[in-house]
């Protein structure tokens, strides 16, 4: 046999894992389904009555998104999205327990006059988010057609940021922008995934530059002076951020993908090293004269030091309890008290009630399932072939992982409080939009990344010798 009909049958049979697939999708609908009827008879005793509904919609949006993904993406990492339902599934699950209580219902009427609950609005959020994540899929053909749009994305993530300066602030912050007949939008959830594609194509063109060195200082490679000033644009930008819209987590968030990407694209330690200089010297700078940032720093030192001069401080205190009182294995599902935060229970803090109910156990199992998708998304990196791809996927995956920490470490004090949602888990329409989009993203790439090389046609000597040969 030719070498090159192996490699036509090598193509051939590769596998598309996509069957793994789909049975890893069956066990996390599974989870999620058996986690509401836990939640519904520790509350009422009874089989919850939504059960049938939420069973169906969860097992409907997954089949559907596997089904695209069999048909379009066959070769894609069989992972992110069985990982992405599940945490999608728990989120649902989580919202709608912290709906049935009578604490938050009653708070909700003191302070709007009426109650409406969060999780049918999250689960028509999460069948939009599955719509836009198989329109990625339809749409992206290939993902190194985003690189001709490197500084399209860069003017079009400007404006999702500038945006919300324009808008009244909510809650100390100026991080949503209001349309009228659909609500709220954060557009900074948005901005990552396009930032991303503008640092990828930015840095695959100047990599080269950035990577030289003028000296060395202390055992590290000092970039030269003409070349640091893309980081300190990134610098000013993600501070006037800071300042304007008092948006913690957008500009930690906006700063750290920069330069972990610089850094990938790069090699050089040197950006690391500045690029967290730069960043505590900003954070201090703003945190000496903005009320809001200087209130999350005062509830991170002494969260319960100010109960009675700050309402953050409480949510920090109350968040740290709830962790305490969970222990190991948690109180139960519908067991726990973390309704007692109020305000941002389901959002913010959704992170404290997994803490109470599953216990350091279940809170590391989620954490668990953050990390499996960063490490695909890593993974689709290293087998990405293009230098566009690569630069994506990891900075999709850094993205991501920054977003978790921030949320994870503000909730467990350890970093100040950032206002950012738990992706695919927190109550929100934005950020489940978003992270959809972005495991669409990262399953086009790992599919490109993984389908097999298209066989060389054999040359008229090697037939020739085949047919000669004995």
């Amino acid at each position: 046999m030719s070498i090159s009909n192996t490699t036509t049958i090598g193509a051939i049979d590769a596998p598309s894992r996509r069957n793994t697939e789909l049975l890893l999708l069956v066990f996390a609908v599974a989870i999620a389904v058996f986690a509401y009827l836990n939640v519904g008879l520790a509350l009422d005793g009874k089989v919850p009555s939504g059960v049938l509904g939420y069973a169906l919609g969860l097992a409907a949006l997954a089949g559907v998104a596997h089904l695209v993904v069999r048909k379009f993406a066959r070769y894609a990492d069989p992972l992110l999205l069985p990982l992405a339902t599940l945490l999608n599934g728990i989120g649902l699950v989580f919202i709608w327990r912290l709906d049935q209580s009578q604490r938050l219902i009653s708070l909700a009427h003191l302070a709007y006059g009426h109650f409406t609950p969060s999780a049918p609005k999250q689960m028509l959020y999460s069948a939009i988010g599955v719509a836009l994540f198989v329109a990625v899929l339809l749409l992206l053909k290939d993902h190194r057609v985003l690189q001709r749009y490197t500084y399209v994305s860069m003017f079009v993530a400007l404006v999702l940021l500038i945006a919300p300066v324009f808008f009244p602030a909510q809650f100390g912050a100026r991080i949503w922008i209001r349309i009228p007949g659909f609500g709220s939008l954060q557009p900074g959830e948005f901005a990552k995934i396009i930032i991303a594609i503008f640092f990828s194509g930015y840095l695959m063109v100047k990599r080269d530059a950035l990577a030289l060195a003028s000296r060395r200082f202390m055992g590290i490679y000092l970039p030269r002076g003409r070349d640091l000033g893309p980081i300190l644009v990134i610098w000013a930008l993600s501070i006037l951020i800071l300042v304007f819209e008092t948006d913690l987590g957008t500009s930690l968030l906006f700063f750290g993908l920069f330069v972990v990407m610089l850094y990938v694209a790069t090699e050089r330690t040197s950006w690391i090293v500045f690029g967290l200089l730069m960043s505590a010297v900003g954070a201090v700078g703003v945190a000496s004269f903005e009320p809001h940032v200087q209130a999350r720093v005062t509830a991170w030192l002494d969260p319960f030091g100010c109960y009675k001069t700050s309402g953050s401080c409480q949510q920090i205190g109350d968040a740290l309890m709830s962790f305490g009182s969970g222990g190991t294995l948690g109180t139960g599902l519908g067991q726990g008290n973390s309704d007692l935060i109020g305000f941002a229970a389901n959002a913010d803090f959704i992170l404290s009630t997994v803490g109470e109910e599953l216990g350091l156990a279940g809170t590391m199992a989620i954490l668990l399932c953050y990390g499996l998708i960063v490490e695909r998304g890593i993974r689709t990196a290293l087998a990405a072939r293009d230098p566009f791809g690569k630069l994506l996927a990891v900075g999709l995956s850094s993205g991501f992982a920054i977003q978790v920490f921030v949320v994870a470490g503000g909730v467990m004090g350890l970093i100040p409080l950032t206002g950012m949602t738990l992706p695919f888990m927190a109550y929100g329409g934005s950020s489940v939009l978003a992270n959809w989009a972005l495991i669409g993203i990262l399953i086009r790439i790992s599919d490109t990344a993984r389908r097999p090389a298209p066989a060389p046609a054999p040359s008229p000597d090697a037939e020739m010798t085949q047919v000669v040969r004995p």
